[in-house]
C-alpha cells in the first residue's frame, strides 16, 4: 500500500505537528502533492510512551486527506484521548508515534469471517460502536471470543455476548501499521 518514503512522509508530518502544536507554534502549512497521501482513507495515530499507551485516536473512515487526517489525529492523540491527560512538550522526547492507516469498511455476516491480528473490526448495535485495531489482538493475546467480548463492553459499552445477536453489526477493515521505530 505505501512505500517507505510515504511512511516517513507521514511519520515526520505526526512528529513535526506535535513539536510545533506542544510549543505553542503555529502549524506549518503541509503541502503534499503524493495522490496516495491526498486520498481519503481512514487513519489513527497512536502514541506511546516507554512502549506503554499514551493515545490513540483516529478516523475510522475517510474524512480528509490522508496527510492533513494525520496531521489533525496527532493532535488529538496527544490531548483528546479521554483515557490521558494530555500530553506535554517535555514527554514527547519519550514518545513513539504509531501510524494505521486503514483500508475501506467490509460489513461481514458473522464471527466466523474475522482473521484474528489481520483485521481489525466495528461493532455497531443501535447507537453504540466500538472498534479494536487489527494490532489489538496480537497485543493482549486474546482469543477471537474475548476479543470480541471486550469490543462489546468495553469500547462500545454493550453486553459482552452482543456480538452473538443478530442485530448487531459487525464490520472488518485491515490496517497498514507503522511507526517511528520501525522506520
Amino acid at each position: 500500500m505505501l512505500t517507505e518514503l510515504q511512511k516517513k512522509n507521514l511519520l515526520k508530518i505526526a512528529r513535526e505537528t506535535l513539536e510545533y502544536y506542544l510549543s505553542g507554534k503555529e502549524l506549518p502549512v503541509i503541502v503534499e502533492d503524493d495522490p496516495l497521501l491526498q486520498e481519503r482513507r481512514g487513519v489513527f495515530v497512536t502514541l506511546k510512551k516507554k512502549g506503554e499507551l499514551r493515545g490513540c485516536i483516529g478516523y475510522i473512515e475517510g474524512i480528509e486527506p490522508l496527510a492533513i487526517a494525520v496531521r489533525d489525529m496527532a493532535i488529538q492523540s496527544a490531548t483528546a484521548d479521554p483515557r490521558f491527560p494530555p500530553v506535554n512538550y517535555r514527554e514527547l522526547k519519550d514518545i513513539e508515534i504509531e501510524i494505521s492507516v486503514l483500508t475501506p469498511l467490509k460489513k461481514v455476516k458473522n464471527a466466523e469471517e474475522i482473521v484474528m491480528s489481520r483485521d481489525g473490526v466495528i461493532i455497531k448495535k443501535g447507537y453504540r460502536q466500538g472498534v479494536f485495531l487489527p494490532q489489538v489482538a496480537e497485543e493482549t493475546g486474546w482469543t477471537k471470543e474475548e476479543f470480541l467480548s471486550n469490543l462489546c463492553m468495553y469500547k462500545a459499552g454493550l453486553p459482552s455476548d452482543a456480538w452473538k445477536d443478530k442485530d448487531t453489526e459487525i464490520y472488518t477493515f485491515q490496517a497498514e501499521v507503522f511507526s517511528e521505530g520501525e522506520i
